[in-house]
């Protein structure tokens, strides 16, 4: 017997960073959409974030950011389970279980643990697995955890987190083969986005959006900050007068998810008929993005603050999941023979 219904959509957030434009329209907007036909389960991933964040303070703080911003975008935490990865141990019990049902053989393709192989063997170190903790080396099988415990049918990703949701299926499946008269895991599958909408945002300096390229616009930044990032979004010399290519500016590209339908087709018209300049263009999507940007801010600072509601709605969420989490690992443990 199943502890939770079908139809149930899981996302994972990784605590590495400040939240920004491109989380925005390529992750939290999606998963809000989803969350209107799924039942919703939603998890700030605070444990895989030790693979890169040392700093308790940092992560802490990160993990705290993460949850007020999507509460802050408009995540419902009562139609929609939201908790901490930490608050949920029977996670973790799960995990060593798979472990025991996944082959090296796998793991030894996971995307992650191949790219840290090859940058060693292109810096020249002959130990390959130099660096490489097993956090990382097991990096799927605890993802594959957070899926299966919570019986999830789909899991909203990039297309370059595919791979994560197919080791979570293998697994899955390697246990049920063994097992065939106890519990059954759901097979999970991946959800990906259309080719339009999961067009990557540019970052200040034309490069995809991304932490690690230390070029993006934080999402629940102050105004003076918000106004000072979009000063510096690079542009070319191409004088004020002079026709401009709409499709070529990472200005223009970030105004498309943000403006209303006409004031995109009015910049789009002064750009390609010339006399409007890449400052002016600039201060448009300020305006635009300071607009729609200040409630959220607002929201979002209310939540950080140390008195606010935040962490009594982590703990309702923790109680929801371990609601949904016991009854799993239970079937679990008894088919595998563990009282």
């Amino acid at each position: 017997m199943r502890s939770a219904p079908s139809n149930v959509s899981l996302t994972g957030i990784k605590p590495t960073g400040e939240p920004h434009l491109g989380n925005f329209i390529g992750a939290i907007k999606p998963s809000l959409r989803l969350a209107e036909s799924y039942e919703s389960i939603y998890f700030i991933a605070d444990y895989h974030a030790l693979t890169s964040i040392r700093d308790p303070k940092l992560l802490a703080h990160y993990t705290r950011s993460v949850a007020a911003t999507w509460l802050a975008a408009g995540l419902d935490p009562e139609r929609t389970v939201f908790y901490r990865q930490s608050d949920v141990p029977e996670t973790f019990e799960l995990h060593w279980i798979l472990s025991c049902f996944t082959s090296k053989g796998l793991m030894n393709r996971a995307h992650a643990y191949k790219a840290a192989r090859d940058r060693n063997q292109e810096a020249g170190i002959a130990d390959l697995d130099s660096g490489v903790t097993m956090g990382l080396y097991n990096y799927p099988v605890l993802m594959a955890a957070d899926i299966l415990i919570m019986e999830s049918d789909v899991v909203p990703v990039g297309k370059d987190q595919l791979q994560h949701v197919e080791y979570a299926a293998d697994i899955a499946g390697a246990f049920n083969a063994v097992y065939e008269g106890g519990y059954k895991f759901k097979i999970p599958e991946a959800i990906t986005p259309s080719e339009d909408s999961g067009r990557s945002l540019p970052g200040t300096d034309g490069r995809k959006m991304s932490k690690s390229y230390g070029n993006t616009i934080e999402l629940v930044a102050p105004e003076a900050q918000l106004r000072r990032t979009v000063r510096r979004i690079a542009t070319d010399s191409t004088p004020v007068e002079a026709p401009k290519d709409p499709e070529a500016s990472s200005v223009f590209q970030l105004l498309t998810h943000f403006a209303t339908p006409e004031q995109v087709a009015e910049v789009r018209a002064r750009l390609e008929a010339g006399g409007m300049g890449w400052g002016e263009l600039k201060n448009e999507l300020f305006a635009v993005l300071n607009e729609q940007l200040t409630p959220l801010r607002e929201r979002y600072d209310a939540l950080m603050r140390p008195d606010s509601e935040l962490e009594e709605i982590l703990r309702a969420g923790a109680e929801r999941a371990c609601e949904r989490a016991q009854p799993v690992v239970a079937q679990v443990r008894e088919t595998v023979g563990i009282g």
